[in-house]
């Protein structure tokens, strides 16, 4: 706890000397909004004290893709490109957005809100680099009581126990589940062992009365749905 408080600490000391870069001229800060991708993460880059952020934006960009995914890559990947502390400090930064993202779900039923969840989706897994299967465990209002990542596996698997999915939820005393898993290949298409697992998961719940609404699958910024598809 001490040394989060001591990297905020500092965050907030050299706040002040950071200024916005030329670009945004006399428009301040909300001049922000009228920018285009690469110049808002050069902006971001430029409060995060980075060494050319106009450069690193760009090379930033073209490494991972959009600003979404740049912000929710792994921080070692990060690191590799921007150095230790702006990757640290794109970290947080993903941390709130994801956190930000999750709070209307816990807050109203996930039924009347499939935009709120697939940007939540998106935010969580789209730039993971490697499979992994997640269920958003929903109470007897269909709110949302955790996101729990279930597996995790290689670039394209994620091992599943659909016995375990059905112990957690009982733990949980949840009433329902979402199922989202990524496809570090960026296509969100199911394969027939996506299918094929969904159905296993659907059976082994169906005894105990949880109902399984649905399995979204994250492809970078895309997001498919088992169901819209009619595939369970």
């Amino acid at each position: 706890m001490s040394e989060q408080q001591d990297l905020f600490g500092v965050r907030v000391a050299e706040a002040p000397s950071r200024g916005l870069s030329p670009r945004i001229g006399a428009g301040g800060v909300d001049a922000v909004a009228t920018l285009d991708e690469e110049a808002t993460l050069e902006q971001l880059l430029t409060r995060c004290g980075a060494r050319g952020p106009e450069r690193l934006a760009a090379r930033l960009l073209s490494r991972f893709g959009g600003i979404g995914r740049v912000l929710g890559a792994p921080p070692a990947d990060l690191a590799r490109e921007a150095g230790e502390q702006v990757a640290i400090e794109l970290g947080v930064l993903h941390a709130l957005l994801v956190r930000a993202l999750e709070h209307p779900l816990r807050q109203r039923p996930v039924m009347s809100s499939w935009t709120a969840v697939r940007d939540y989706l998106r935010a969580r897994l789209g730039a993971l680099p490697r499979e992994a299967f997640h269920v958003l465990f929903l109470d007897r209002k269909n709110q949302l009581i955790a996101d729990e990542r279930m597996g995790e596996g290689s670039v394209n698997h994620a091992p599943v126990y659909p016995r375990e999915v059905v112990r957690r939820a009982l733990e949980l005393s949840a009433s329902s589940l979402l199922l989202a898993h990524n496809h570090p290949s960026g296509d969100p298409a199911p394969s027939s062992a996506d299918i094929d697992m969904t159905r296993q998961v659907v059976e082994a719940c169906r005894p105990l009365g949880i109902a399984v609404y649905d399995h979204f699958i994250v492809g970078g910024d895309r997001v498919e749905s088992l169901k819209t598809l009619a595939l369970m």
